[in-house]
């Protein structure tokens, strides 16, 4: 046979094992990869794997010429060919991805003559046509070169349809991710397996060390029955691992603030407000409200590891440590309680470290240590806005907050058999979150100073040295434990897996206090003759509208949550080209409050899973394949805060006829009748029977995947796809307690009789039924509340999502890598989810949405991660065996803008939320009529130097972030009115804006 007909025969062999074999389940925890092959006239002759760390597999070739090797760490691996005793072909240097198969096939002739023959490559497939899984992977070769930042989020916004969260959602001073449409708290984190998803609010998660990250995945959608738990998308990080080489490197980087651009400056929106309107100031258009000259920040990263052996081919280590910090000022508003320039630090410290321990050849076990710091500390000097001039220290500063995350993570693998591995997981975390200020202040906060009455302050606001309005219990913390266990096995063309999936969260004293006496001062001023909140009877000011509010917050709690799942699972080659992956899995949600009674049970939740793939020509030039399936979210730990425990959430409106050195107002009259409440929070404990419904349903959601991939001659491939998702239930809290009453009366139940709740948790448009306590302790009477009851109609939560990806790729080759992906999205509907983006409000499941038939009139728009158009692009090049240049692009349409106001065209306040309605100037304002962000587009660019003298070991960079250095506004304002006609000097203005230039130098050195 001619070289030509062998090498095809090989491909074309290599084709068909790809189709047959049944491995490389791409799946949102995975920690392994798979090897796959055939060896044409080899049947009976044994395949033997070795891992670069020890780990060696054989397996026999079967009467087919074909071998499959599943469950495999991720690492490099010797694969060898080898009959009685002798070596007949040998591949080195086969690297193996998470979550997919390889192929490694051997030559028919070789395999037949007993030939030695040495494999230097393989012709692998450019479709991979054995998954339907929608996902992403960047390994650490990738992570080296390309202009990132140092996160786990900022490697998953290169995958299409994930853009970035709210600057409203952080965790510590990490960033939120919003995929596919879904909010921030709706993804799932996992390290080496591990779930490390923020165990309060479910709102990001714990990442590596930039450097020991070996492969990030990143799922948009399509995974199978053995994972769950997000509606959104999964951030799966592995870490790298020792082997029988002894490695270790350092690393240095720069970002110097001198290098950087300022942010732009800010100033107040002008206004064009209708007949009948004025503004809260009407001096204020165009002036500055917050000044960001000079605004800069210095960063530098120091990090280190080193690897290797401790026994060979046994035991093996991987140690490493990250110094991150920066350091920089930020210019607080004119209208901050301290008028004053804050110098802040923060550090994130971060440690790995693995072991791993060949115990033989079919028994293995991991062990992970994971320590990850996020402190902030900062402290203020004055600033005088009239020269914009620095002074000297105030003395005041301020929060600090630390989130230190603590991570244990031992994996236990067992391979039974060739066609039965045991794997199981077992680990836990503690968090600890503090927030504290180290001056704690007696004062109260002060704030809206700007609009303290002039007649009063002479025009200059006083204030005090209270530098925050809450803060934390000094023992604020979580810790979780988790436990996982699958059993594969493989029969025919059949690949079964089963497993349970339990996690269990615990939460100390979360939530919020009031610094100071236990309240806050709010000034604030409306249009004469209005009142501040019609909907609570509160009388006019008088005079020319200046009042103020003693505002009251507490929330601190504790709290649990268990998760428990278990899951079947049969990836099943019905012909050799097509393949069909069926899953059902179960899961059950409960939610304890501080007592330890459970408000929220669950039940079984069933979620059926199905995938399809075809091979359409059978060579993997050109793969069709489609993916449907239902995804369960649980509600996290922190919905209890305010939820299923005592908190207090008033405000007192009063006038004032003078204001003392601290800033308190004197000769206080009162408006009202007392403390108000909006959400009926006045430190009274929830009955956990009639918090939430007995038959709630957990959010769920149901996705659609159609789509394809085609390759385009030898070095182009290319590919598009449409998804649909549909929020079929969502869960929120609703405050609207005279609709009980009302049904009460209907039912012929006197309503005084019973302890109606304030607020309870359920389904948005869907009937429940709720338990109300009656307050003679004789029991409870049911209620069942229909979406009409509560005064909603037929208007249901919904949230859809339907989005057409295209990319085009080319892979390695010819010294070059790129990929350019174009995503067009419609994110339409009345819920975003568990948060609410356009006010920042990080109340997970207990937004203001839903908590009254009022608040959702007009409420149906373009949700806030709606971006109609993405195009993401990335890629390198290496122009000689020294120098290599990368780029990333990001160009997106902006995010929609919303406009609330006080309710109706008579400016009325029904239920007391105050500027909180959907209309604007009387009229109705849904989500995006107040149109949109403007577009952004970010390039940024780098280089990188190995020169040959030092063996390549010795590496330089530059990276440039943002290279034309656009800075645009990413939201704006959304409150419209400070009271009814009353306008807001803020409406519109920017809140958070794209990162101005900035540059990175970076050292490394690698032995």
């Amino acid at each position: 046979m001619s070289s030509i007909k062998r090498a095809a025969t090989l491909k074309r062999t290599s084709i068909v094992v790809a189709l047959m074999s049944i491995i490389g389940a791409a799946s949102a925890q995975s920690t392994t990869g798979s090897l796959y092959g055939s060896a044409p006239g080899a049947a009976g002759a044994s395949i033997i794997v070795e891992s670069d760390s020890g780990l060696k597999r054989t397996v026999e070739v079967n009467a087919n010429g074909r071998y499959t090797l599943g469950a495999l760490p991720v690492g490099k691996y010797t694969v060898t060919l080898q009959r009685d005793g002798k070596v007949v072909q040998q591949r080195d240097n086969v690297q193996l991805k998470v979550g997919a198969g390889t192929d490694v096939s051997f030559a028919e002739a070789a395999a037949t003559t007993l030939e030695t023959v040495t494999v230097t490559a393989a012709q692998l497939p450019k479709i991979d046509v054995t998954n339907t899984v929608s996902r992403s992977v960047i390994t650490s070769e990738q992570l080296d070169v390309l202009p990132l930042g140092r996160s786990a989020e900022a490697i998953a916004l290169l995958a299409p349809g994930v853009v970035a969260g709210s600057g409203a959602f952080l965790n510590g001073s990490r960033a939120s991710l919003s995929f596919g449409g879904a909010s921030v708290s709706e993804n799932a984190y996992y390290l080496n397996g591990f779930n490390a998803t923020n165990p309060l609010n479910n709102i990001g998660g714990v990442s590596l060390p930039y450097g020991s990250i070996d492969q990030q995945e990143t799922f948009t959608g399509g995974y199978g029955a053995s994972y769950g738990r997000s509606t959104g998308g999964v951030i799966n990080q592995l870490g790298k691992r020792g082997t029988n080489q002894w490695h270790y490197g350092v690393q240095a980087t720069w970002q110097p603030g001198s290098l950087a651009e300022s942010p732009r400056d800010i100033r107040y929106p002008g206004a064009s407000l209708p007949p009948g309107y004025e503004l809260q100031d009407p001096t204020l258009p165009g002036s500055l409200y917050r000044s960001r000259r000079g605004d800069r920040a210095d960063r530098t990263t120091y990090s280190g590891y080193v690897s290797g052996p401790l026994i060979e081919d046994r035991l093996f280590f991987h140690l490493a440590g990250e110094y991150d910090r920066s350091s920089g000022a930020l210019t607080n508003s004119i209208e901050s309680a301290q008028q004053g320039r804050r110098h802040y630090t923060l550090d994130a410290p971060k440690f790995y470290g693995k072991i791993d321990w060949n115990i033989n050849d079919s028994n293995t076990l991991e062990y992970t240590r994971i320590q990850n710091t996020d402190r902030y500390d900062a402290y203020y000097r004055a600033y005088d806005y009239p020269t914009r001039q620095e002074g000297e220290r105030t003395g005041t500063f301020a929060n600090t907050t630390k989130l230190k995350d603590n991570f244990d993570i031992f994996k236990f693998t067992s391979y039974l058999s060739d066609d039965l591995t045991l794997s199981a997981l077992w680990g836990r975390s503690r968090q600890r979150n503090l927030d504290a200020n180290p001056l704690d202040s007696s004062n109260p906060f002060i704030s809206g100073a700007n609009n303290q009455d002039p007649s009063i302050t002479g025009g200059t606001p006083i204030r005090n040295d209270q530098p925050a309005i809450n803060d934390k219990a000094s023992n604020a913390g979580s810790t979780t434990r988790g436990l996982r266990v699958d059993l594969e096995y493989r029969i025919g063309d059949h690949e079964l897996t089963a497993g349970i999936d339990n996690m269990t969260f615990q939460a100390n004293n979360e939530g919020q206090a009031m610094t100071g006496p236990g309240h806050a001062w709010i000034y604030s001023r409306v249009a004469p003759g209005s009142s501040p909140s019609p909907g609570f009877g509160i009388t006019p000011p008088g005079g020319d509208g200046y009042f103020v509010q003693k505002y009251i917050f507490s929330s601190t709690t504790s709290m649990s949550l268990q998760q428990k799942a278990y899951y079947l699972q049969d990836r099943w080659q019905v012909t050799p080209d097509w393949l069909l992956t069926l899953g059902l899995r179960n899961d059950k949600f409960t939610n304890y409050n501080s007592a330890g009674v459970a408000y929220v049970e669950s039940g079984d939740q069933w979620a059926p899973r199905l995938g399809a793939a075809w091979d359409v020509f059978g060579d993997s030039s050109l793969k069709v394949f489609a993916n449907l399936g239902r995804y369960y979210l649980a509600l996290p730990n922190s919905v209890a805060i305010r939820g299923a425990s005592a908190s207090t959430y008033t405000r007192e409106y009063f006038t004032y006829s003078g204001i003392d050195a601290n800033g308190n107002p004197t000769g206080l009259t009162a408006l009202g009748p007392g403390p108000v409440s909006s959400n009926n929070e006045y430190g009274q404990t929830p009955d956990p029977r009639s918090v939430a419904p007995a038959d709630l349903k957990s959010q769920y959601q149901d996705e659609l995947i159609l789509g394809f991939e085609k390759t385009l001659g030898d070095s182009w491939n290319s590919g598009a796809k449409a998804t649909y998702r549909r929020l079929q239930t969502a869960i929120d809290d609703t405050c609207d307690a005279g609709r009980i009453g009302d049904k009460l009366d209907a039912m012929g139940v006197d309503p005084s009789t019973l302890d109606i709740p304030g607020c309870v948790i359920f389904n948005p448009g869907k009937r429940n039924t709720f338990l109300v306590k009656k307050r003679d302790g004789s029991g409870y009477v049911p209620v069942s509340m229909s979406g009409e009851d509560w005064g909603l109609g037929g208007q249901k939560a919904k949230r859809d999502y339907v989005a057409v990806d295209l990319f085009i790729e080319h892979p390695m080759r010819n010294n070059w890598y790129g990929r350019v992906d174009y995503t067009w999205s419609r994110n339409f509907g009345n819920t975003e989810g568990q948060v609410k983006s356009d006010l920042g409000q990080d109340d997970v499941s207990k937004t203001q949405d839903w908590d009254s038939s009022y608040l959702m009139e007009y409420a149906g728009g373009y949700l806030a991660n709606d971006r109609r158009h993405q195009l993401k692009g990335y890629g390198a090049y290496q122009f000689t065996d020294e120098w290599t240049a990368s780029a990333t692009l990001r160009v997106m349409s902006g995010a929609p803008k919303t406009c609330l106001g006080f309710y109706g065209a008579d400016e009325s306040d029904p239920v007391g939320y105050g500027s909180s309605y959907h209309y604007c100037n009387g009229s109705p304002s849904r989500p995006g009529d107040a149109g949109r962000q403007p577009w952004t587009a970010r390039v940024d660019l780098g280089v990188m130097y190995r020169p040959a003298f030092a063996q390549k070991r010795l590496a330089f960079g530059l990276d440039v972030f943002n290279v034309f250095n656009q800075r645009r506004p990413l939201q704006s304002e959304s409150k419209y009115e400070e009271g009814p006609y009353t306008g807001s000097n803020t409406y519109g203005i920017g809140t958070y804006f794209t990162a101005p230039r900035s540059a990175r130098l970076t050292a490394s050195y690698d032995f």
